[in-house]
This record gives C-alpha cells, structure tokens and sequence, in this order.
C-alpha cells in the first residue's frame, strides 16, 4: 500500500503539471504511462481481494485489449474521438447499459447500448450488505475503480456507497459491473461485452478524464413509467433520482453532483459547502439549466397525470424475483422463434433470433418471466430464487474470444410519504398473484444448443445471502422531498446530490 501512495502522489504532481499547460504538447507522453503504471501497481496490491488463492497474480493482459474496429468506426461515424469522456447509464427493468460519449461538440452522443445478461434483486436502491440489490443513484469511476485483474474477467467497481448512500445509513461494497454474466447485486455482462466497455473506460483516461459517472435507474424515467410504478414505496427516491436523469437529458453534459441532508442536488451553485448529512446551503442552478429541467419535468407530469387518469395499470408485482435479464439473452436460452412484447404493444418475435453479444456460461439459471399489465404491454423478465436442486439450463451461445483492434404540480400523484415497509414474508410473497394476468406469449421453448464456457468461477466477493422480509426498507429521509422555489427563481430543489467528481478519498478508494 505504500507503493501505492507513492504511485499516487507522483501521479497528483505530474497531473498538477499537466493540467497547467506546462506540458500539453507532450500530455499523451505523460499520461499514458502513469495510468498503465498507476492500473498494474493498483492491481498487484488489490489482487487479494478477486483472486483464486487469496494472493497475488500476474495481469492476464485482457484489460489492454484494443477498442474493436467496428467500435471505432462508430465513434468516428459519431464525430467522436477514442479518448474523448464517457458516461455510463443503467436501466434496470429494461436489463440495458449505455456508453456515451463526448463528441466533438463539447456534448454527450449516445455510442451503444449494451444487453445487461444478468442483475440481480429488485427494482428499488441497494440498503444492505446482502440484500442482493444491484445499486440505484449516481457513482463517480476513477482509475483505482477498474480492476483488470477480476475472477469475472474485468470488473469496474461502482462505488458503492457514494456520499448519499453513506449518508443514509446504507451498506455493502464491490458492486461491480463485470463479466461471467453472474451477479449477487452486480450488473453482469458478458466477458465480451465488458471487455469492450473496459476499453472505453480505459481510453477516456488516457485522454485525460479524471473521472466517469454511472448513473443507475430502475427504468427509463418516462412518463408511462412513472405511472406503471406510481404505487411503489420507492417512487420518492425515484423522482430524486429523475432530477439528475431530467438534468442530462436536457443538457447532455454530465451533471455536477453534491449531496446534503442526505438528498442529491444537481448542477447547483453554492458559496457554502455540501456536506452529506448536513442542512443544504443556499445554492442557485444556472437558469438555463433550471428553465429547461422545469419545462421538461412540467411536461412529463402533464402525460403522467393523463396515462394515470385514463387508467394506465400499475406494473406488475415482482415478489419472489430475483433480478432479470434482456430479452436477447432470454431468446438465446429459450431457443428459437422466442415471442415477447416490445415496448409498443406489440407482440414480436425473435424470428431468427438476433446474434448474442458474447457467451452465455453455463451456470446461468433460467429465468422466470413476470407479465406485466400496464398499458405498454411490455413483457419484464426476472429469475426466480433458484433452489439447491435446480440445474443450470443448456443455452445458445455466441463465440467467445476477446473483442478486436431523469416536482411540478402533479407530485401528488406520487405522494412524498416515507417508503412503506418491505414485502409481507418471503413465502407469501412467492405466491403467485391471482390479479396479475400474463401477457400473451408462448411457451418457453426448450433449448437444444450446446454450452461452450464451462470454466468454473469461485464465489463472488459479495454475501450471498438470500434477502430477508425487511432488506428492501428504505429509510425514511428520501420522502423528505425539498420544498420548490418560485418559478423564476433559477434554483431547482430536490434531488440530493451523489459525489462530486473529487469527492472519493483517494484513487483507490473503491477498493479499501
């Protein structure tokens, strides 16, 4: 660890230099080194805590693997640079992640979207260590986040707990997002996929981007959303959340991001300091920003209050789900022809089924699908708490080697109450609902592909606990909506801030 501070230390001045102008001509030179040395030194020291043996092992090289030629053609397509900043969007119900990336117009592009194979939990925030709950808010990534060295191929660390979390009395540690497409409150893809995503991330740091934000949702933070899960105990902390969702989509820069009396605030400007727990300073966000957010946020409670009147059902219940899985995973391990409901109604099929974005191992369970009944018909895919006797399920696989060269005037819809409490037990909740009718589909196919990966993969470095009646309880500040100001104002209130891009200890502080 010693080494490590002496790595970081040099790496502050040599940054210090940089950043003032005294070497620009020379900054990919200097940078690229220090970062390569910086990740090896970090995954040397950090081994222990990803490794087979409990000790040190060498890099294999996959965290180098070069962006794909089609990845770039894509970014220069965009008016993209390969160093240019990215940020990393999660949705959870629609199982996706999106890369963006700054094009050459100071603003973020939409690169890809990339299929989530697996997360696990339920729609709903991270509130304990065990409770398999994949992470909901906003994460500042630093270099020391990346692991290149992880048993699930590559692994970024989210951060978790941010400043809010803590704040909140939430915990738990190394959520990642990694590959072996296996997750206990992780957001898993393939080793193909996160190889490409660790390129990216990678890249961006050589160009000089101290930092990248994750910003993780339940759903896309759309009006129809919003009304299918206006019943939900969470619906509090997720209209914070769509504040920061609201503020990228009208600016398409990364929100700045603060937290104070354990909320999140976005973009806002202060001469008094942030501190997590403590009363909020006076602080303004830029009026340009505020009439933008305001307009949009008026708009999507117009349409949320009108989906709800014409009776848009309330989404479906998922007790006794554990996490889900894309439609494009579940098609490859349901075989051919597999029907589901796309986002507009409509009954589709993956007629032939589209390529998988990597492969499947082979310990992945099968899911247990969860009709939905609002008014988009979609159809949201979970698994089922696998028992001690169940087997993994044979599924289609693609190739396996490495990639190549979201307040107006409608909030009372929602309410701003505390969170209610947790499900009723376990077993009861396991029961099926007789309200809840499936969506038409047809029957699971059996899979008759045969399984490529079968490599063995120890226990990942999170409790497997299974989730007791009272893990999804969250605490009672989030309801504690900020009062909003006038109109004119220019200031915007309610989402408590996250972490600011200099807000973690130190580079490595992901990892403890």
């Amino acid at each position: 660890m010693a080494q490590l501070a002496v790595i970081d230390l040099i790496g502050e001045r040599l940054g210090e230099a940089y950043w003032s102008g005294e070497h620009r001509l020379n900054r990919r030179l200097m940078v690229r080194p220090l970062l390569a040395c910086a990740a090896f030194a970090a995954a040397i020291a950090l081994a222990g805590c990803d490794s087979t043996d409990g000790g040190p092992s060498p890099l294999s090289g996959r965290h180098m693997q070069p962006i794909s030629d089609r990845m770039l053609a894509d970014i220069e397509q965009k008016n993209m640079s390969k160093e240019s900043a990215i940020l990393v969007r999660i949705f959870k119900e629609e199982s996706e992640l999106e890369i963006w990336k700054e094009d050459r117009s100071g603003r973020f592009a939409l690169l890809k979207t990339f299929p989530i194979c697996r997360w696990s939990g339920d729609l709903g925030p991270k509130v304990k260590q065990g409770d398999r709950q994949a992470p909901e808010g906003f994460y500042t990534i630093t270099p020391g986040h990346m692991n290149p060295n992880s048993n699930y191929y590559l692994a970024i660390n989210t951060g978790f707990p941010n400043a809010y979390d803590r704040a909140n009395g939430r915990t738990g540690d190394f959520l990642m997002i990694h590959g072996d497409c296996s997750s206990r409150g992780c957001y898993a893809m393939t080793d193909e996929q996160i190889a490409e995503i660790y390129s990216l991330a990678r890249e961006s740091f050589f160009g000089g981007q101290k930092a990248f934000q994750i910003q993780a949702y339940p759903f896309r933070m759309t009006p129809t959303n919003m009304a299918r899960h206006r019943s939900s105990q969470h619906m509090a902390f997720w209209r914070m959340l769509k504040q920061g969702y609201d503020h990228f989509e009208v600016t398409r820069r990364e929100p700045k991001i603060d937290v104070c009396d354990r909320h999140y605030v976005f973009d806002a400007e202060s001469n008094g300091k942030f501190g997590p727990s403590d009363h909020c300073p006076a602080y303004r966000v830029p009026e340009q920003i505020a009439s933008l957010v305001r307009d949009k946020q008026r708009r999507d409670d117009i349409q949320t209050a009108e989906l709800v009147n014409r009776g848009t059902p309330v989404a479906a219940s998922r007790a006794g789900v554990d996490g889900s899985m894309n439609k494009v995973f579940l098609a490859a391990i349901n075989g051919t022809g597999r029907d589901f409901i796309d986002s507009d109604g409509r009954i589709a099929a993956f007629n032939p089924p589209p390529k998988v974005p990597g492969t499947i191992p082979a310990h992945v369970n099968p899911p247990r699908e969860v009709a939905d009944n609002s008014s988009t018909g979609s159809l949201f895919s979970g698994f089922s708490l696998a028992s001690s006797e169940s087997k993994p399920a044979p599924v289609q696989v693609a190739s396996a080697a490495p990639a190549k060269s979201s307040g107006g005037f409608f909030s009372n819809l929602f309410g701003s109450k505390e969170e209610a409490p947790p499900p009723a037990a376990a077993a009861d909740a396991a029961k099926p609902k007789a309200a809840a009718k499936p969506a038409p589909s047809k029957p699971a196919q059996t899979a008759t592909a045969s399984v490529v990966a079968t490599r063995s993969k120890p226990a990942e470095p999170q409790p497997a606990n299974v989730r007791t009646a009272n893990a999804g309880a969250a605490r009672a500040q989030e309801a504690n909506a900020a009062p909003q100001p006038p109109e004119n104002s220019g200031m915007l209130s309610g989402a408590a801030p996250t972490v600011q891009s200099s807000g973690f200890e130190n580079r490595f502080g992901g990892w403890r």
